[in-house]
């Protein structure tokens, strides 16, 4: 389980066997984030959002405990959105663009490690990896023409 922020950095990772269900790994994700996050204000909420997976009582307990506002919508409320609004995609798109760029690591896609430390180390390298590849791509978008490599 990922989680990211608005652009698709990984913040925070849990994982677990196929077999548990993704709700079950919320806490451990939520409690993975490595830096303090801003405490949520009235004029500055903090939102998660989530599919219809997280829709339970469980859920929205644990994401209270953290000041978080929870955003759950199902396929169908998104389906029915998009035939509105041609072009608009969901708010979880950034975290499946983020499942796809960690998936282009063979040993994350495939798990060929055996011990539970070994896989994680992989996953945190590669969310590693992608923060720096955006934010090498930020800084190349505002840098002047004259410091581009080139």
């Amino acid at each position: 389980m990922v989680l990211t922020e608005g652009a698709g950095v990984p913040i925070g990772l849990d994982h677990a066997g196929a077999n548990l269900n993704d709700h079950k790994l919320l806490k451990g994700t939520l409690d993975s984030i490595p830096i303090p996050r801003p405490q949520p204000t009235a004029k500055a909420p903090q939102g998660i959002c989530l599919d219809k997976a997280y829709d339970n009582s469980q859920t929205r307990d644990l994401v209270a405990e953290y000041k978080l506002t929870p955003h759950i919508r199902t396929r169908k409320e998104e389906i029915d959105i998009k035939a509105l609004r041609p072009g608009w995609r969901a708010r979880r798109w950034v975290v499946e663009a983020c499942h796809s760029w960690l998936n282009r690591n063979r040993a994350i896609l495939i798990r060929w490690s055996k011990k539970e430390e070994n896989h994680l180390a992989l996953l945190m390298l590669a969310s590693g990896l992608i923060a720096f590849k955006k934010a090498r791509v930020a800084t190349l978008k505002t840098a002047p023409c004259s410091s581009l490599p080139g």
